[in-house]
């Protein structure tokens, strides 16, 4: 059994532009990350976007559930931005899809040596096989229910929150 990874960017796979100090995309990283950590796993990757998540809209979270909705696969890891990832988790748990599907990002950029990224995409990895369908957001080596995780933007760590809580924007 496959497991279907969807790329859409965040820092994850930004890289800094040394000629004007910027953090852009060229490309995704994932299959380097992939073969850096030694996986043995049948992975099928596909390229959505290479955005910062602070540039997801309504219709780009829609191409993602669209997405994941189409795939033959029913383990799914997605590579996303952290400031909007509990938002995009949150309309993908609305389309309720019967499929495992992980979220998660890096809070430094893959390229910069010093990354959490390889560290997320394992845990992911081993969480989109081993979660029963629903999703959810891992990072920092540890998973949440899509609805119980915000970003805290003081620590730049994902934290539980109690249900019914807002989660996601970290002001709370």
């Amino acid at each position: 059994m496959s497991i279907r990874i969807f790329v859409t960017g965040g820092t994850f796979d930004k890289e800094y532009n040394e000629i004007d100090g910027t953090l852009s995309f060229t490309h995704t990283h994932v299959e380097e990350i992939l073969k850096l950590g030694r996986s043995q796993l049948d992975v099928r990757i596909t390229e959505l976007m290479l955005i910062d998540s602070l540039d997801m809209t309504p219709a780009l979270r829609e191409r993602i559930c669209t997405a994941c909705r189409e795939a033959a696969e029913d383990q799914i890891v997605i590579t996303h931005g952290t400031d909007t990832m509990c938002e995009t988790a949150r309309v993908l748990a609305a389309a309720n899809l019967n499929k495992t599907i992980v979220l998660t990002g890096a809070m430094i950029p893959y390229k910069f040596g010093t990354s959490d990224g390889l560290f997320n995409m394992g845990c992911a990895l081993a969480f989109a096989q081993a979660l029963p369908p629903g999703v959810y957001v891992a990072m920092n080596g540890r998973w949440f229910p899509w609805d119980r995780v915000r970003k805290n933007r003081q620590t730049g760590i994902f934290e539980e929150i109690e249900p019914g809580k807002k989660g996601g924007s970290g002001a709370e």
